[in-house]
């Protein structure tokens, strides 16, 4: 038995890759069931830490560079949604780039982050859609997450997510993305399809790390 996964709980986990100091000598485990990445609670960064790396990132809604990456999943967001919906962007960062850009699309939506939208408020109303762009390789506990969209989420809900993700885990060690200490679980579309399953979701990945769920309109 190994340790649990962070996601579906299972103990039918092994180590799966031991990293260098650049992914700062961090173990990785797998979950054969769900088929989750995870790093164990001992690698996990402080809070503070957490911010401080975070700080880093340079969100800049004016550069374009930045704003074609987030349309990479608004693009295939608007679409499913009526003129006018509500939606929440969750773990929108500091500035809240992507609820600007849905914003200018007319659409009305609220904010929440852990670090810098803490708004206790935005988890008590229900939404039409929620955003969650580059925020999921963060969850500590992320069934959750999930179990906390689909209580925020109306019947017939959009959840769209945008994470790296791999379907050739042989690839991990080549893979940038576990270099950053902040990214503590790796998806892949086997484990979206696990995520949509336990919720009773349809799930369709129509862009390179875009997952799109679509809850049931009875639930």
């Amino acid at each position: 038995m190994g340790i649990r996964c962070r996601l579906c709980g299972s103990a039918d986990t092994s180590l799966f890759y031991s990293g260098e100091a650049r992914s700062h000598h961090r173990e990785f485990h797998h979950c054969i069931a769900c088929d989750l990445v995870f790093v164990p609670d001992s690698f996990l960064l402080d809070p503070a830490e957490e911010r401080e790396r975070y700080l880093l990132h340079e969100n800049d809604p004016a550069e374009e560079g930045y704003r074609a990456h987030l349309r990479n999943l608004l693009d295939e967001m608007t679409p499913l949604l009526e003129p006018g919906a509500e939606g929440l962007d969750y773990g929108s960062g500091d500035p809240p780039v992507l609820a600007m850009m849905l914003r200018e699309r007319g659409f009305r939506v609220d904010c929440w982050d852990l670090l810098f939208s803490p708004d206790a408020a935005a988890l008590e109303r229900t939404y039409d859609f929620i955003t969650c762009s580059e925020t999921a390789e963060h969850f500590r506990r992320p069934l959750l997450e999930f179990e906390r969209f689909d209580r925020l989420l109306r019947p017939g809900g959009v959840l769209g997510v945008m994470t790296q993700m791999l379907d050739d885990w042989s690839h991990f060690g080549d893979w940038h993305y576990r270099f950053d200490a902040t990214h503590i679980c790796f998806y892949s579309a086997r484990t979206m399809q696990w995520i949509a399953e336990r919720f009773g979701w349809r799930a369709s990945f129509p862009r390179q790390h875009v997952a799109i769920f679509r809850k049931g309109a009875g639930r």
